[in-house]
């Protein structure tokens, strides 16, 4: 049955990946405006975290945005059949990218690199693009529940170069082997796991349990903390992504709290030209202090 269904989810994203962005928007455009009516629950989710984070924000504004971000989100899901199956030339082209000088300098000096992907709607498209110009890095990776989507997602990020895929179950101990190798790590740090290795630091000034590893790993291992910023141009298809240069003084002699407040005032700032291009639908403020009630 998973070799039967693995089959026909790799027909159906090499089809994507085949088809010109015409014929892939049309397919996003109707996923993207079933998404919202058919995932009610990530829905809330999504109006829950905007009027959180944009509490002065009209509430038909924030619809306008949600009714985006899905359409945003449906193209980015077809797109993975571009990312995986798709020519390079044609990923090229549809992943131009900013910044690679920064990299290959730190490459050069044999920096260790944490490349800090918050997550953007490009966030897919940009650890293709980036494959493409590294022969190796290595990234957290949550398995999925279905075997064979498992396997289609782990081909699909290691199909340019070698991808070390560190399991979550692991935690940050597998990232840090590889960093100590010298492989860049693709580290995602905006998401709510809990208190373990966390603190309660502001996002949009609603405290969320934020993991302080970004700070600590480049405060114990002299890394360089490298911002990856990507936007979804949703009427060229394009994915435009920034490397930006290595953080200054980071952590500094700040707090690891501190360290990790600033990085979340960095990614407000992303979010704020167009905050449909953030990944709304993770509960981002599911975990609360002591005495809180849920929000979800």
């Amino acid at each position: 049955m998973n070799d039967k269904k693995l089959s026909v989810l790799r027909a159906l994203f090499s089809y994507f990946g085949r088809s010109s962005f015409p014929t892939r928007r049309r397919w996003a455009r109707v996923l993207g405006w079933l998404a919202p009516r058919l995932m009610r629950s990530r829905a809330r989710i999504v109006r829950t975290n905007l009027r959180l984070a944009f509490p002065d924000t009209t509430a038909a504004e924030r619809e306008r945005w949600l009714q985006r971000h899905f359409h945003l989100l449906a193209q980015s899901v077809v797109d993975r059949g571009l990312c995986w199956f798709g020519p390079p030339d044609e990923i090229f082209d549809s992943v131009p990218i900013q910044g690679l000088e920064h990299l290959d300098a730190l490459l050069q000096a044999r920096r260790r690199i944490i490349l800090l992907a918050p997550h953007f709607i490009g966030l897919d498209a940009s650890a293709t693009r980036l494959t493409l110009f590294l022969k190796e890095s290595a990234t957290m990776y949550t398995r999925q529940s279905d075997p064979a989507v498992d396997q289609l997602v782990s081909e699909g990020r290691g199909r340019f170069n070698t991808v070390h895929l560190v399991s979550r179950h692991d935690g940050v101990r597998g990232l840090i082997r590889q960093l100590r190798k010298g492989v860049p790590i693709y580290y995602l740090p905006d998401m709510d796991w809990g208190l373990n290795g966390a603190a309660f630091v502001p996002f949009f000034n609603v405290p969320a349990a934020t993991l302080l590893t970004t700070a600590q790993i480049a405060r114990n291992f002299d890394a360089a903390v490298v911002p990856i910023m990507s936007r979804l141009d949703a009427e060229t298809g394009r994915y435009h992504v920034t490397v930006m240069p290595p953080m200054e003084d980071f952590p500094g002699d700040d707090s690891l709290e501190d360290a990790t407040a600033r990085i979340n005032r960095l990614i407000e700032d992303w979010v704020r030209p167009d905050p449909a291009q953030y990944y709304w639908v993770h509960r981002r403020y599911k975990t609360r202090p002591e005495g809180e009630a849920r929000i979800y």
